[in-house]
């Protein structure tokens, strides 16, 4: 399909695409959007920047103004940090302009009574971090029993992140009868069985191989000696006159460190990291965006929760420990077809990350030293074609639309069955 129209997309929804400057969908919107509108349990996965957000949200849009009912949250959206909460509401602010339809985002990190007086007021379409969802619906602030939608966007980070309890937790607040998405960059054998789960015969979309990196994206690799990594990267922004620079660190006391530095060499730089208080992580990614912070340092909190317009480059001044945060963390650039750069300053001791990221994306990235940067130890040659062994991590660890039109037998029956609170939910990843 070639055309929003095609998709099967209301008018007042296409008005809203138009509006926001797009033409075409992509392919991810392509292959999710029709089986969402049918009212099939989905699980999709595609590269970050590839318009996974537009692919549930327009659909979701759709199913509920096709009924009209108002003054309950019918559908909810959980995502893992704050950032990306906040900017799935805006989404669905944007595309929902012409619906009627009300949202909401709550996450932790603020008060929580302007939360609670924007729930009283009614919403129908409710964004929400986990911890957060669960502190309100604690306090009888929220009622999910009439919701018709779920969606769980990056619902692997979710994983990483520890968040497997609370899901189990939100789920057995929720309806049986219900649709159920589920988003992800990956699929790994814990998200197949958190979709085993969750979700009724879920329809599969991929339109990625798996942990690819997008070829829009070109990447190299410093190499440096630990100590003049920072001196590098303020030459590197200097020299390569960066005006918009996302650097990645492992820690957040690294972070902080790098941020200082950095200003010292006078360039204008924020930490975006879980020990900022969501006021000061709000005012970096702003000042960022405005142009005013010219390098913003965040640890992975941030690999997927930032959508940064034409992003031109991403630093990774330490390399992660999971290869997997590695195509994360370079998918903040290089988005929806636009061209991208990631550059990363890898020292002798961080030798087998980055032949782990390699084998994982399989290929090679191209080692260039800085003239005057040049490293003590030469880096080995990476052997992409080996296969990548899994770190053994710990991991801390589902009825349609009622408003469908469609016979109350069939598909309907089947969701019946589903359970949540059962067996299945009762075998953890931890």
């Amino acid at each position: 399909m070639s055309t929003f129209a095609e998709l099967g997309l209301s008018e007042t929804l296409l008005n809203a695409v138009a509006e926001e400057g797009y033409e075409k969908p992509s392919p991810i919107q392509t292959r999710a959007i029709p089986p969402v509108l049918d009212g099939e349990d989905v699980m999709a996965a595609a590269q970050t920047g590839t318009g996974k957000t537009a692919a549930f949200t327009l659909p979701l849009l759709q199913r509920l103004q096709d009924d009209g009912r108002v003054g309950h949250v019918r559908a909810l959206v959980i995502t893992p940090t704050r950032e990306l909460a906040a900017q799935v509401e805006d989404s669905v602010r944007r595309y929902g302009k012409h619906s009627g339809l009300r949202s909401c985002v709550v996450f932790g990190g603020v008060k929580i009574n302007p939360q609670i007086e924007r729930l009283k007021r009614g919403v129908e379409i409710l964004v929400a971090t986990p911890g957060r969802l669960l502190d309100l619906h604690g306090q009888g602030a929220l009622k999910l029993d009439q919701l018709e939608l779920l969606v769980l966007d990056e619902a692997d980070r979710m994983l990483d992140m520890g968040f497997i309890h609370d899901i189990r937790k939100i789920i057995k607040l929720l309806p049986r009868e219900r649709q159920t998405l589920m988003f992800s960059a990956t699929f790994s054998r814990e998200i197949r069985e958190l979709a085993r789960n969750f979700m009724l015969d879920p329809v599969e979309v991929s339109v990625t191989p798996p942990n690819s990196t997008a070829d829009t994206v070109k990447q190299w690799v410093y190499p440096v000696d630990k100590k003049r990594k920072p001196a590098l990267l303020s030459h590197l922004v200097k020299d390569k006159q960066w005006h918009q620079v996302l650097v990645f660190t492992r820690t957040k006391h690294g972070a902080n460190r790098l941020t200082k530095t950095l200003e010292k060499d006078g360039i204008a730089a924020a930490a975006i990291h879980g020990n900022k208080s969501q006021n000061a992580r709000t005012r970096a990614l702003d000042g960022f965006k405005r142009g005013k912070v010219q390098a913003l340092v965040a640890t992975d909190i941030a690999a997927r929760g930032l959508d940064i317009d034409q992003l031109p480059q991403v630093v990774n001044f330490d390399l992660p420990n999971v290869a997997e945060d590695y195509v994360h963390r370079i998918g903040r650039t290089g988005r929806a077809g636009a061209a991208g750069h990631a550059y990363s300053l890898v020292s002798a001791d961080e030798a087998d990350q980055l032949h782990g990221i390699e084998r994982l994306i399989k290929k090679p990235l191209p080692r260039e030293e800085i003239e005057g940067f040049e490293p003590d130890h030469v880096l080995p040659e990476g052997k992409p074609q080996q296969r990548q062994r899994r770190p053994q991590q710990a991991r801390h660890g589902r009825g349609a639309n009622s408003g469908d039109n469609r016979p109350a037998g069939g598909r309907r029956r089947r969701r019946s069955r589903r359970s949540n609170g059962g067996s299945g939910e009762s075998r953890g990843n931890r």
